[in-house]
């Protein structure tokens, strides 16, 4: 029985002709030249995309890195800055602990002086305060004696010759006490 299908299948194929002049295999042969040259179209039109699509990656990929070099060099900048800066203001805690020391050193020197210049100065106040009521005194107990010597004077010497000499050592009086 398979012989007998082999043979139908024989003596049609004789009928129809040469396998190449059946449209069955022209129909194939179009397809895949379509196929083949669509392929080839397709996968140029594909590889040109994916190698903008790689380029385009790359680019995005040069940029990153170049954007994180540039981003670790501002933070080293910014990382020296701030070690920079903490010196600084631990140097400038440091000047202005001096210099307050300094300033508080000043004030109490400052204040010891003005102490002993006020206490020089009472002292000196109060030296003048004794000279002067040292004088006045003497002023007061020469014009006592002086008053005391004119009343005893004019008691005791009377007359012209009276007045005369107690006027004479009255003028005189002042300038031998003064």
């Amino acid at each position: 029985m398979i012989s007998i299908a082999y043979a139908a299948e024989a003596g049609a194929a004789a009928a129809h002709g040469a396998w190449y002049e059946d449209t069955h295999f022209l129909v194939m042969v179009a397809f895949i030249i379509t196929i083949a040259l669509v392929g080839k179209t397709v996968y140029q039109k594909i590889s040109a995309a994916l190698d903008v699509r790689s380029e385009a990656i790359r680019t995005e990929i040069e940029e990153a890195t170049r954007l994180r070099e540039e981003a670790q060099e501002l933070l080293a900048s910014y990382e020296r800055k701030q070690r920079d800066a903490a010196g600084e203001a631990t140097e400038i805690a440091e000047r202005a602990r001096k210099e307050s020391e300094y300033l508080v050193d000043k004030a109490a020197k400052d204040l010891e002086e003005l102490v002993a210049r006020r206490q020089r100065q009472a002292t000196d106040r109060i030296a003048q305060a004794e000279v002067s009521a040292h004088d006045e005194i003497r002023a007061a107990a020469i014009d006592v004696a002086l008053e005391a010597s004119r009343r005893i004077l004019s008691d005791k010497v009377s007359g012209k010759k009276g007045n005369a000499l107690i006027d004479a050592a009255i003028d005189e009086l002042p300038s031998k006490l003064h």
